[in-house]
């Protein structure tokens, strides 16, 4: 396994690389960023001549034999590769939306890289210098995706067995979007890679924006919302006269309360409201819409008031549903399925931290999945 802690170190000094327009997939209507330096791992793995850089620069020139990677909190990649697997809405001959008793997915391999390690990322945002360190982990996350290798124990991290190489990442995080996409998109143009990158805060924007919406509503964390992602990825995406509220409602028992709490919240701003973007894997989407109708039936005083807000056309997004869509239409586009008859299949992969104090990546087994994370994954 490749020392990529050891050369973030060695390579501390960053360099004032010629920083090209940040561009992800399906991102193509930002508006260009100011020219930023990359982190140091980007220039690190430039200078790579183990193999780091052979990574990056073959990225994306798989074909459709590769795996999908889902990057992620263990929470986010368990719960969003669930959806994957149990997908059937489309008829795979034609791709239109009708279930055919075949998995949307069929035949594909996902590689769900948990990054226990490094989760929760906000906790990255609360020290000086913590947003690099957010980046760099994208960067990392990337490479642990594109390898073919991974260790075989943690007792043991010289043997290694053999992974898939990614033609997809899905990186489930809307920090990302913001702290480590950019770099990672700059690796690949300066190495000459061509792995499409997924970003949830990038997808669901445009698809608010597609929709004719104008003010928008973000639906996250306190930490979330104070870090500024979606608030720097709206900027670099919307019209002018369009308007963005990042919202973090109180805690409560039931999803109706919450979102009641947002809404009043939403109500200070004086603006209609055209869409709503969920920041959260898992939120019951059926008793937000039963209590969106019973909105509009105005049963009470607030309710009047909500419903002035709600356009008539207002749109509820969920992360699962639009990375759903976005990833049959790409894999469609660029003829990347796998072309089996047979179901998704699942390979676990968890980070932790050796006794060296790198971070490195390690095949687990189904079962140990389930009895870590089983919480978070019903």
């Amino acid at each position: 396994m490749r020392n990529f802690a050891a050369l973030f170190t060695t390579f501390m000094k960053k360099c004032l690389l010629l920083c090209l327009a940040a561009a992800c997939l399906f991102s193509c209507k930002e508006k260009a960023p100011a020219p930023r330096p990359a982190v140091a791992l980007v220039d690190a793995v430039l200078r790579d001549t183990s193999g780091m850089r052979r990574l990056a620069t073959e990225a994306g020139k798989l074909g459709n034999g590769g795996s999908i990677a889902i990057i992620g909190e263990p929470s986010d990649v368990l719960f969003l590769s669930r959806e994957f697997a149990l997908s059937d809405l489309r008829d795979n001959i034609d791709g239109r939306m009708r279930p055919d008793s075949l998995p949307d997915f069929a035949g594909e391999k996902f590689d769900l890289l948990l990054d226990a390690e490094d989760a929760p990322y906000d906790h990255f945002l609360e020290n000086v210098g913590g947003s690099d360190s957010l980046r760099s982990l994208a960067v990392q996350n990337a490479l642990f995706a594109w390898d073919s290798t991974c260790v075989r124990s943690s007792l043991d991290t010289k043997a290694l067995l053999h992974k898939s190489r990614s033609k997809l990442l899905i990186y489930t995080s809307s920090l990302q979007a913001e702290y480590g996409l950019f770099d990672l998109d700059t690796l690949q143009q300066l190495a000459g890679g061509a792995c499409p990158v997924i970003s949830p805060a990038v997808l669901q924007i445009q698809k608010a924006l597609d929709s004719g919406a104008t003010h928008i509503a973000v639906w996250t964390s306190r930490e979330v919302r104070d870090a500024g992602a979606w608030q720097a990825v709206f900027e670099r995406m919307a019209p002018e006269g369009a308007t963005l509220a990042v919202i973090a409602p109180e805690q409560a028992l039931d999803v109706r309360t919450r979102l009641r709490g947002l809404l009043r919240q939403y109500l200070a701003t004086g603006r209609r409201m055209d869409a709503l973007i969920l920041d959260h894997y898992g939120l019951p989407l059926a008793p937000l819409n039963s209590e969106i109708s019973l909105i509009r039936r105005i049963g009470t005083e607030e309710d009047a008031s909500f419903d002035r807000i709600l356009a008539q056309d207002f749109l509820l997004l969920d992360p699962s549903a639009v990375l759903l869509d976005a990833t049959y239409a790409l894999l469609r586009e660029k003829d990347l399925f796998a072309h089996r008859i047979a179901r998704p299949v699942l390979g676990y992969y968890e980070t932790f931290e050796a006794e060296d104090g790198n971070t490195l990546l390690l095949e687990v087994g189904p079962e140990y999945v389930a009895e870590t994370y089983v919480h978070q994954i019903d």
